[in-house]
Parts: C-alpha cells; structure tokens; sequence
C-alpha cells in the first residue's frame, strides 16, 4: 500500500508561538500514541512567524476514518483543547478541516 503524504497548514493566534512551542516540547505519551494507532508518522510541524505548516505520511487505508477515530481518543480531545485556542485556521468554510490541506505541488523521491 503506497503511503500518502500530507501538508497542512494553519496560523497561531497573536503571542501564541511561545507557549504553542513549550506545549509541543512534551506532547503527552498517550497522544502519540493515538496519532501513531491512526497509521500517522513521520509528522513534523515547522514554524515560519504565525504559520505553522504539518507534515505526516499515511500508511493505512482510509485516512479520513483513521483521524475521525484519533479524534474520538480522550487523551487527543483533551490535547485539542489545550492546543486549539492557541491557533487560528486558515480554512475558508466550516466543511473544511482545521487544519487545511495543502494540495501537493513537487516531491523528489
């Protein structure tokens, strides 16, 4: 089964990238864990300024499945809720995803 990469894209809200960080220094173990249940790795978040950018390759088979269950985890919801304030989507309507999608332009393999 080929794996899937996938790019995201969202912003921090104003004064955010300083806790955003400190959070992220020390993801708890169960939400790692949660992430890598839904076929997710090699995922990276990079900062430029307010813009984060996501990176993670899928080796399942339905993606969409596999993060509707991730967010059904307890320990992903609470995370959520801690880290979420502390974005701000780019996404231009509610049938989007928080985090955006980012159509893939190049990739040198």
């Amino acid at each position: 089964m080929p794996v899937r990469r996938v790019g995201t894209v969202i912003a921090l809200a104003d004064g955010a990238a300083e806790e955003y960080e400190r959070l992220h220094r020390s993801v708890p173990p169960a939400v790692v864990d949660a992430i890598r249940r839904s076929h997710i790795g090699n995922y990276t978040i990079f900062r430029h300024e307010s813009l984060l950018f996501a990176y993670y390759e899928h080796d399942g088979v339905d993606l969409a499945a596999d993060l509707a269950t991730m967010g059904e985890d307890e320990a992903t919801k609470r995370w959520w809720a801690e880290v979420g304030p502390l974005q701000r989507t780019l996404r231009s309507s509610d049938d989007e995803p928080w985090w955006v999608e980012m159509d893939e332009v190049f990739h040198l393999h």
